[in-house]
Parts: C-alpha cells; structure tokens; sequence
C-alpha cells in the first residue's frame, strides 16, 4: 500500500455529544495533501469543534460513506455495528488492560481482520507516550473541580470566590477559562478567604503531564507549594494567610511505603514489585480541601485512597476538610477506590457517603464529592485537537506508506507505531497476545 492508493479518513465521534474533538485539524490534513500527496477525508458531523466546510475549504474531500478509505482515524472507541473490515484504525481503544467493557469491541475489530493502533501504546525508546491528551485533561479537569468546588461550597452556606467559575465547555476557549480564574485570584489576593476555608490546601498526586496541566490553571491563582513531607508541621503552625491557597505536590514515595518497615523505599523496587507496598495516603487526608488525583495506576499497583480511609477520616472529625476529589485519572474502582463510575459534562460529580459506602442522590448528610469525566480533554476540543494534530500529523505519512499486505515483522512502521499494532490483520501482536484471555473471558469463542 503506498500513499497515492492509502486513503486517510477522519471519521465522526459518536460516542457521546461532548466529543467534539479531531484527530487531524484541517491545517494539517491540507499539509499532509499536498507535501506527501496523502489522500484524506472527512466525515461530516454537526459537532466536531471544526465546520466541514474548515475542511473542504482546504480540499479535502467530505464524504458520509467511508467504505473507500483504507485508513480510518477517529478518537474514541467505535460502535461494533460501524466496524468496517479489513480496515486500519488508530484510536484510543482503552482496551490493553482487559477492559471488560470493550472487549466486544475488540472482538468485532478480529473477526473483521481490521488492524487496530492504539495512540495510547505508541512510545518512545523508553516507554514514554508520544501522542496524549494529558496536559489538556488535567487543564480541564482542574476547571471543572474549582468550578464543583464552589458549588460545593455553595451548599454549605460558605462564601467563595469559586462559585464564579463556569464548566470548561461554557467558554469559548482555554484563554477566556484563564482569564476568568486570574480575576478570581485577585479577588482572593485582596479580599481573602472565610476563615472556615483556610488554609485551603489542594493535593496534587502524580507529577506528569496531567498533574503539571492541573497546575498551571492552579497556579494562576495566587499560592504557595508545601512540600509533602512538612504538611504536618505546616498545618499545625500558626499564620496561614487567608489571602492565598496552598498546594503539594504528591510523588510516589509521598504515597506508598514498604509493608516490611525495615526497608527503605526504592522507586524501581516499587514499580518492579508493587506488592510489596501500601498505601501512605491517608496520613495527607486530614489536611486536604481538594485532591487531585493525576497519577498512573494499573491494578497491580495498591489503591492509594480507600473508602476504608475515607471512613476514618470522616469518623474521627466532624467536619472534615475533604471537600473534593477531582480524579482525572477516572480508574474505576482503581486508585482512588471512591470512583465508582464515570461522570460526564452534564452531571460532573457525585456524593459518596464515607460512613455509608455509597453513593448519595441528595446533599443531605456529610460527604465528599468526586468529579470522574473520563474524557475531560473533549471539553477544551480547540486546544486539545490542536496539540494533537500537531504530533499525530508527523507519522501519518508512514502509517500512509506502510506495506500492509507484509507479515507484521515486514510491514516497514516507524518503531513508536509499530509497539502500537495491538491487532494486525486480525491477530494479535506479539506484545498483546496476554489479551487473548480477556476476549475468550467475555465471550466464547
């Protein structure tokens, strides 16, 4: 297959009405046109954050039925009705850990001998992503927590400067968000906080790109950082400042602790050996109004905040600081073990009841929410569609290029793309063969 016969198609998301986002932004499929005579369409659709006509203005070609197209680009998962055969798709399948949910989907995609690249697995030499939302997640996620943050309080009876902050998707873009967030921190510099509210401490775990995009709309406010390990003695000193907000910074050796207390912690031992720690969480809880929850988590690895915690700290004090979880990492039932299900734009949190274990319908009885949209970077598209296509755009003329009538190991992908081939014509790679045991899992064969 080379470029003049490779046909690109961006399909239309139809996952849900919140995403708005493209994998290719119109500047970049024309550039991709013309310097290597790639052949792209587009699939119309009445909410993507950029107009058919942002399209078709440039030369491409807009076209409903997508059946001509070798290549098919999207974001989110695809229905299983939808799926073509003999395709090529690269989207973010969230498949790799078993997910049980979308292993119908994975099914559909090998009976019809499609080739699947996940974004997600596409890495350098050291294991690192290439192509991410996670800046633009935790800059979304961090909005949509101070704007549930203040209405939280709200609830409360408890003034704050918060309760102005809108959702991310009610402004026009990124900037008007900041804009907003900067008057709010002036606010807060001249007039202060209620004393109930200070010092108001957010928790920041993790410190990749998704905490570092959480920070920058955090640190437009007017702060001071607090190292993990002094916030004990920082808590209890006196002359916290009303007129700023205080944040730590999270790692891993802040989090998890040996269960054989003779040893000292060693970060290659925990990611080698992750059985071998606990959680230290809970000792931070008591001081935190706001967690963030940023951090990479796989099941192996011990849950950092569980509801056990929780009950404790809500046990032992009255009227406990915890106000919010934001967990943009959104593992149900994973790290954070609170996070029951996904949330979406439309109802971006809930309360759980640490007493009870569960989830409350009303705001009667004490309760910390928890906001969990799992596709958090869909409500800045501009920004995160752009950031996107600016990465993306570099490898499609060798996904265009590739042979894929070749055996897998013949097939000439760039490295990063190829460690991405979880199916191949069909098959599994060699690096995802441990997935044959959750498709056989979910459905016989």
């Amino acid at each position: 297959m080379n470029n003049t016969k490779c046909t690109i198609c961006i399909r239309r998301e139809d996952k849900n009405k919140w995403e708005k986002r493209a994998p290719l932004i119109p500047s970049h499929a024309e550039y991709l046109k013309k310097k290597y005579g790639i052949k792209i369409c587009v699939q119309p659709s009445q909410i993507r954050i950029f107009k058919d006509s942002d399209y078709s203005d440039k030369g491409i070609e807009l076209a409903n039925d997508i059946n001509h197209c070798s290549v098919i680009l999207a974001l989110k998962e695809i229905p299983e009705d939808l799926i073509m055969k003999d395709k090529i798709y690269l989207f973010f399948s969230h498949t790799a850990k078993g997910q049980s949910h979308n292993m119908p989907m994975l099914r559909k995609l090998k009976q019809q001998k499609c080739t699947l690249i996940d974004y997600e697995k596409i890495t350098d030499e050291k294991g690192r992503r290439l192509i991410f939302f996670g800046t633009q997640a935790g800059q979304s996620g961090m909005i949509e927590t101070l704007c549930a943050l203040g209405k939280r309080l709200n609830t409360e009876g408890i003034p704050n400067p918060f309760s102005e902050i809108k959702q991310p998707f009610q402004y026009s873009h990124l900037g008007e968000a900041k804009k907003q967030i900067k008057k709010i921190g002036s606010v807060i510099k001249e007039k202060g906080l209620v004393s109930d509210l200070v010092p108001l401490v957010c928790g920041f775990s993790g410190y990749g790109h998704t905490s570092k995009g959480a920070q920058e709309i955090f640190d437009i406010l007017p702060h001071k950082e607090v190292n993990a390990e002094d916030l004990d003695t920082f808590m209890n000193s006196r002359g916290h400042k009303n007129n700023r907000l205080y944040k730590v910074v999270f790692k891993e050796e802040d989090m998890v602790e040996p269960k054989d207390n003779k040893n000292p912690f060693d970060l290659l031992d925990y990611y080698k050996n992750p059985e071998k720690y606990r959680s230290r969480f809970s000792k931070y809880l008591t001081h935190l109004t706001v967690l963030i929850n940023c951090i990479y988590w796989e099941p192996k690895y011990p849950k950092f905040i569980r509801n056990s915690d929780l009950k404790t700290l809500f046990q032992s004090q009255k009227n406990p600081r915890l106000r919010i979880i934001g967990d943009i990492s959104c593992d149900i039932d994973g790290s954070i073990e609170c996070t029951q299900y996904s949330t979406t734009p439309e109802n971006p949190t809930y309360l759980f009841d640490p007493i009870e274990g569960k989830i409350r319908n009303n705001g009667q009885g004490r309760s910390v929410a928890v906001m969990s949209i799992d596709n958090l970077p869909a409500e800045i598209p501009l920004e995160s569609s752009v950031f996107f296509s600016k990465t993306l755009k570099s490898f499609i003329p060798k996904i265009a290029q590739a042979d894929y009538s070749a055996k897998f190991d013949k097939c000439e992908m760039p490295e990063p793309i190829k460690k991405a081939v979880i199916l191949y014509k069909g098959e599994l790679t060699p690096n995802y063969k441990y997935m044959e045991k959750y498709i056989k899992g979910n459905h016989n064969e």
